[in-house]
């Protein structure tokens, strides 16, 4: 675990893609279309499925959208998207993980690539960087509208088999194996707990500072990434400004 905060730059990004509003809610049809397709429309039965919802709601996506996609996907649709991930590293050797879901591989792998090496990266081969990340659930609690203190919250999620905990004047951010993290987001609503956040995510092992003279360079190449239809996800291993 690499100890530092996600949820200070959750925050930071999502108000920076408040413009791109449209096309988080194309990104996120997709997966809940590829989610609905692989294992039925009803988040109640389709664990996958149910964490898309909770994120597309999280980001204020309409109802009527996301009802669309789930239909769209009981219609028996052929559309079809596949699952990509490319590896690399950013200016300043920061390794980066991008996922996608992309109807044209070939597209998909040339603005990634562009993506890298216009903005002083260099694209990797599968396995180049990947080991340096784990599979973790991620919950956040906003302190704000949870009243219990940092005791009783830790014991509640170990008692849940929660992995770790940090804590922030602003929030408890809580970390669990893949595996337990839906048993641990259940048992911490059921237990009245208002959860701000939660996904699966990429926790890198270790962090990078970014120097000062490629900080701009590498913003760029994230946003540009982001930015892409295809790029559903971006994990990098740069160091926090908290963590300085």
């Amino acid at each position: 675990m690499s100890g530092h905060s996600k949820w200070h730059n959750i925050q930071g990004r999502k108000n920076a893609q408040d413009s791109k509003r449209g096309k988080i809610f194309q990104k996120l049809s997709r997966e809940l279309f590829m989610a609905a397709k692989a294992g039925g429309a009803d988040p109640d039965s389709n664990a996958a499925l149910r964490l898309i919802v909770d994120k597309a709601r999280a980001a204020n996506m309409p109802k009527d959208n996301i009802k669309r996609a789930l239909d769209k996907a009981e219609g028996g649709s052929e559309e079809h998207y596949d699952e990509v991930t490319y590896e690399g590293y950013a200016p300043g050797g920061v390794a980066v993980l991008v996922e996608a879901l992309t109807d044209n591989k070939n597209r998909t792998a040339s603005s990634v690539r562009v993506a890298f090496t216009r903005n002083g990266g260099s694209l990797g081969s599968s396995g180049s960087v990947a080991y340096m990340f784990d599979r973790k659930g991620y919950l956040v609690l906003d302190r704000t509208k949870n009243t219990q203190d940092e005791d009783e919250v830790l014991l509640d999620i170990m008692d849940l088999g929660a992995d770790d905990l940090q804590t922030s004047d602003d929030a408890f951010e809580i970390y669990t194996d893949a595996k337990e993290f839906a048993g641990v987001r259940d048992g911490l609503i059921e237990k009245g707990y208002q959860i701000a956040n939660s996904e699966l995510t990429m926790i890198p092992q270790n962090t990078t500072p970014v120097p000062e003279d490629k900080q701009e360079q590498f913003e760029h190449m994230i946003d540009q990434l982001e930015d892409d239809d295809d790029v559903s996800e971006v994990y990098t291993a740069a160091e926090d400004d908290d963590d300085e």
